[in-house]
């Protein structure tokens, strides 16, 4: 039996994915969840084989819940499931442990084979994710796209959604003097000198909904 665990914050998506995954003999959805924290909950209650989670979460965004899941259910994999597909959030999606990409807009043609590839524990990827962009992002000395390493980007998505440093040092389980340096090098690196403006970026990225 292959657990599933599906996590997006649109309904009609995480019901449009259950309906293609469900009907799959030896297949059983255990959970779903609606922001990454939640994912990271469900994925220690359920101890899921594959993990089907949107990019743009709230509270913990996408590669944010695959670390943490990577990290205390190992056996699980990650399949993202996205609506963009830059170098950038490729590079990020394996450095946190992820091993399959999934387009939204591919869902209905790869979705099967992506969740049965990685239920081997073997990757799965599509889209503009081709074998040179692997090849690229596995040599030495890749230069970086992102200003932001992916833990200030946690940090500015959680202040865009209203958090304070304490519950965002709570959500990530850092500390707050750890969360006021990743902001004060967001704020730094990204020459940005209020909130509101660190606010901007956030929406402005697809970091948060606007």
């Amino acid at each position: 039996m292959t657990r599933i665990l599906i996590a997006d914050d649109h309904d009609v998506v995480r019901s449009g994915v259950r309906s293609i995954l469900e009907g799959q003999a030896g297949w059983e959805i255990v959970g779903e969840a609606e922001n990454g924290k939640d994912a990271v909950d469900r994925a220690l209650a359920t101890r899921p084989d594959v993990v089907v989670l949107d990019y743009a979460l709230p509270v913990l965004n996408g590669i944010e819940a695959t670390r943490q899941i990577r990290a205390r259910v190992p056996g699980a994999e990650v399949l993202i499931f996205t609506m963009h597909d830059t170098a950038t959030l490729v590079r990020e999606v394996l450095e946190a442990g992820a091993k399959g990409f999934l387009l939204k807009s591919d869902a209905r043609r790869f979705l099967i084979a992506a969740v049965e590839t990685l239920s081997t524990h073997k990757p799965f990827f599509t889209g503009k994710v081709s074998e040179a962009l692997l090849e690229t992002y596995l040599a030495k000395g890749t230069p970086t796209e992102s200003v932001l390493t992916s833990r200030e980007r946690s940090v500015v998505q959680l202040i865009a959604e209203g958090k304070t440093n304490k519950k965002i040092a709570d959500t990530l389980s850092i500390s707050l003097k750890t969360v006021e340096t990743h902001r004060a090098s967001a704020m730094r690196k990204l020459n940005l000198d209020t909130t509101a403006a660190l606010i901007r970026y956030a929406i402005r990225n697809k970091l948060v909904e606007a």
